[in-house]
């Protein structure tokens, strides 16, 4: 059995004196994707900054590729292969959106064209500045910006929040396809419990730092009560 893309184990992390992640063990394996689900403020978004190292590491084991990375700096980790589009988005809005693409640009199967294909509107506002972008259109920006970084595993921090249920389905449906078609890894932090787990594999469910329930993604979706215990979200509704 090949051995995972990403292994946590047993994981303790936080910010300062605050320990958000508290015994966490999970692996993801290469070409899969996970969603990370559970209420506000129950540590998934800690958990991918913990991958990032952006956190307080305490204690347990990251490993990436059979190597511990849990010393590693953040923008080691990015090199290695880890692709991060946090909430902020953070693109550069001074920079047209060619420009925000080309000036992160690595080598590898990701480049201009390919991000125009997967998202035709950025094509459409290639000339445009980040400043001149709806938030849709920023946040195809940020997640095709770290794809030109050409990373083995995306990591995807609630791509879809805030934004109309139009450009929700587009943007899914541009995941999906990164997914499916390029064989990307994928770990997506998402309030649409629906969405997340029609585009992954598996699914983890976090309460107060812990992983509380783990399955594949497609049980999930038929097991609403887990949901509504967990997340208090009724997704046939």
């Amino acid at each position: 059995m090949a051995e995972p893309l990403l292994e946590f184990r047993d994981v303790r992390a936080g910010y300062g004196d605050s320990v958000v992640l508290d015994g966490v063990s999970f692996s993801v394996a290469e070409g899969a994707g996970m969603a990370l689900l559970g209420r506000n403020g129950v540590g998934k978004s800690t958990l991918i900054q913990t991958i990032m190292g952006f956190t307080q590491f305490l204690s347990g084991t990251i490993v990436w590729r059979g190597r511990e990375i849990q010393t590693v700096k953040p923008h080691l980790r990015a090199r290695l292969g880890i692709g991060w589009v946090p909430q902020e988005r953070d693109i550069f809005r001074s920079l047209t959106v060619e420009e925000n693409l080309v000036v992160v640009a690595r080598s590898g199967a990701w480049d201009v064209a390919r991000v125009y294909d997967l998202f035709p509107r950025l094509k459409e506002r290639r000339e445009n500045k980040g400043n001149q972008l709806s938030g849709g259109e920023q946040q195809m920006l940020a997640i095709g910006r770290t794809l030109m970084t050409n990373p083995t595993m995306l990591l995807l921090d609630e791509p879809l929040e805030g934004l109309a249920p139009i450009i929700v389905e587009e943007l899914g449906e541009s995941i999906r396809k990164m997914v499916r078609e390029a064989g990307m890894t994928l770990m997506l932090v998402e309030q649409h419990a629906e969405v997340a787990l029609e585009m992954t594999d598996s699914a983890i469910i976090l309460e107060r730092g812990r992983i509380v329930h783990e399955a594949p993604s497609q049980e999930l979706v038929n097991d609403q009560a887990t949901l509504d215990r967990y997340i208090g979200l009724n997704i046939s509704a």
